[in-house]
């Protein structure tokens, strides 16, 4: 899956050794969307991924992420673990709108415009 926004929040790295005796490490972040309603997206890179994506606060990206859910003692956690971050530029973000110029009808090579209604008994609406 795949979600653009801004990065909020960087919060600090975290390390700790598995049971197995390996050493671990995550860094957490918080995005936040830029749409009409933004939401806040807490996600996190983990192992080797956490030095390969450096994110920092103000930085927009695309990111490629899993969601994992798990169960711990009766209880459910989801996760959104991040595998790729891209730099995106300020304002790609957004979908771009087409704008192309209308042209008149009378220029060379462009089709007439649609015939205009009649307004007459016929073009009642049937509600």
């Amino acid at each position: 899956m795949e979600i653009i926004g801004k990065i909020i929040v960087a919060l600090p790295e975290m390390t700790g050794t598995s049971k197995a005796g390996n050493a671990w490490k995550k860094r957490e972040y918080v995005l936040e969307t830029q749409e009409n309603y933004p939401k806040k997206v807490h996600f996190d890179f983990f192992g080797e991924k956490a030095d390969q994506y450096p994110l920092t606060v103000g930085q927009t990206i695309k990111l490629s992420f899993d969601i994992e859910s798990r169960e711990y003692n009766g209880r459910w956690f989801t996760s959104i673990r991040g595998w790729k971050a891209e730099n995106i530029e300020a304002g790609m973000g957004a979908p771009a709108v087409a704008t192309a110029p209308v042209q008149a009808a009378s220029t060379p090579g462009s089709f007439p415009p649609p015939p205009m209604p009649q307004n007459g008994p016929t073009d009642d609406l049937p509600f």
